[in-house]
C-alpha cells in the first residue's frame, strides 16, 4: 500500500467536526505553483463581505494531501474549516512530495527548502491577489515540520502579517528519530517493529551530525531515505534563529501528550530564543497529542486509526488570535 492509499484509508468515514458550520464558509479549487510541479488546493473562504484575514496552511513533513489524511482523520481540513467559519479564509494545498513524488525522488539535490517553500510563497501571492483577502493580515499556520519551516517562508515573504506553530519541532529531527524509537520501543515494542534497528538510526544521525556529511554521501546511508543535500540544508537552518529576527507576532501550539515533538525539547527552545518577545505567545494544551487529538493516555500511533477531530479549543484559540492581530 503506498503513502497516499495508507492515509486515504478509511478517510471516507471523515465527519464534519461540531463546532464547524458548514453554511459559514465555501471552498474554492486554486492551482499552487507552477513550472511542471504545480498542485491542487483548496481556499475556503468565509461567507460575507470580506476582504478577509487568511492562513496558508503549512503540513508536516512528508508527503500529505490537503487535508492532512491519516486514516479515517483529516486534520488539516478540520482547520481550515474550524476557521473559515470564524471568518478566516485558509488556502491549503497538496505537498509536491505527494504530487510530484517521482520527480522529487528524482531530484538528487531536492532540499527543505525545496519543499515548502516555492509553494508557499506562490500561496501567499493568490491570496494577496485576492480582492476578498485582506492582503496584509496574511498568517502562516504550520504544523509539525510545517511549523518548523514557517519562520523561513516568514523571512522570504515580508507581506506575512504573523506565525502560528502547532508541534512546530526545534530539535535536529535526526535525533528526534531515536528519541521517538526508544520511547514507542518501552510502550510497545511490535509499534518499532516496521522501522530500522535503532542502531541503525543512530548510525545514520551520527553520519548527519559529522563533517564528513557532503553531497556524495550515499542516500542509503542517511535517515528517511533523504539525501544529503536535503540533511545539510535541514543541518543549517535554525528555526528559532530565524524566528527571532521577524518582527511578527507568533503564537506557539504544543500538545503536552505528544512524543514526537516534545514540551521538554523542541517546545524548550522556542522558550528560551523567544523569551524577550512580548509579541511571542506560547500556550500548551495537556490533553493534546501530536496531532492535537485530546485524550488522557499516553499517545501511540494506533490512535490516528481512530475517527477523532483537532480539539476545538485549538482552532478557537488561533482564530482568536489572528481575529485579535
Amino acid at each position: 500500500m503506498t503513502i497516499n492509499e495508507t492515509q486515504r484509508a478509511g478517510a471516507d468515514s471523515w465527519r464534519i467536526p461540531d463546532y464547524v458550520n458548514p453554511a459559514a464558509f465555501a471552498d474554492r479549487d486554486v492551482t499552487v505553483g507552477s513550472d511542471g510541479l504545480a498542485v491542487a488546493g483548496v481556499l475556503s473562504v468565509p461567507v460575507g463581505r470580506g476582504p478577509h484575514p487568511a492562513v496558508v496552511l503549512l503540513a508536516g513533513g512528508g508527503a500529505f494531501d490537503r487535508d492532512g489524511t491519516i486514516g479515517p482523520n483529516r486534520i488539516y481540513r478540520d482547520l481550515a474549516c474550524g476557521l473559515a467559519c470564524r471568518g478566516i479564509a485558509v488556502l491549503r494545498f497538496d505537498k509536491v512530495t505527494l504530487t510530484h513524488a517521482d520527480t522529487v525522488a528524482a531530484t538528487a539535490e531536492f532540499t527543505l527548502r525545496d519543499e515548502y517553500l516555492p509553494h508557499a510563497l506562490a500561496a501567499i501571492e493568490i491570496l494577496g491577489a485576492a480582492t476578498d483577502i485582506d492582503a496584509n493580515r496574511i498568517h502562516l499556520v504550520g504544523h509539525s515540520m510545517g511549523g518548523r519551516i514557517a519562520p523561513r517562508v516568514a523571512e522570504a515573504a515580508p507581506s506575512v502579517a504573523g506565525i502560528v506553530t502547532l508541534a512546530g519541532d526545534t530539535q535536529p529531527m535526526w535525533w528526534a528519530m531515536v528519541r521517538v524509537l526508544r520511547h514507542l520501543a518501552q510502550l510497545d515494542p511490535a509499534a518499532v517493529a516496521a522501522f530500522p534497528p535503532v542502531e541503525t538510526v543512530i548510525e545514520q544521525a551520527e553520519l548527519v551530525d559529522s563533517p564528513e556529511l557532503s553531497l556524495g554521501t550515499p542516500t542509503e546511508d542517511l535517515p528517511f531515505g533523504q539525501s544529503a543535500a536535503y540533511w545539510l540544508d535541514l543541518r543549517s537552518y535554525d528555526p528559532v534563529a530565524v524566528a527571532a529576527s521577524l518582527d511578527i507576532p507568533m503564537l506557539i501550539l504544543q500538545g503536552e501528550r505528544d512524543y514526537q515533538v516534545t514540551v521538554e525539547g523542541d517546545l524548550a527552545l522556542w522558550r528560551a530564543g523567544l523569551a524577550d518577545r512580548a509579541d511571542v505567545d506560547i500556550r500548551t494544551y495537556p490533553a493534546a497529542d501530536h496531532l492535537f487529538f485530546p485524550g488522557d493516555t499516553p499517545s501511540m500511533p494506533t490512535d490516528y486509526a481512530r475517527p477523532q477531530h483537532v480539539d476545538g479549543r485549538v482552532v478557537a484559540d488561533i482564530a482568536e488570535w489572528i481575529m485579535a492581530h
